[in-house]
């Protein structure tokens, strides 16, 4: 199963996927470029999320979600 095929069937069973997500759970190091090459075969949305690091500063990253 190549990163993009790990991608999709992790959104499919969580709902959503991140960064930090895909490489710790999948060692994906480049989340959007695979999200780029997905986007030509599936509906992918995305939302900012705004949330706290360990350090309490406010952070801000990408989740994408499958659109079924």
């Amino acid at each position: 199963m190549n990163q993009c095929e790990q991608i999709l069937d992790y959104m499919k069973r969580f709902g959503s996927i991140s960064t930090m997500e895909a490489f710790t759970d999948l060692g994906c190091t480049r989340l959007p470029s695979r999200i780029h090459e997905l986007r030509k075969q599936y509906e992918i949305k995305d939302d900012v999320v705004t949330a706290k690091n360990r350090f309490g500063k406010t952070v801000s990253f990408k989740r994408y979600y499958l659109v079924v």
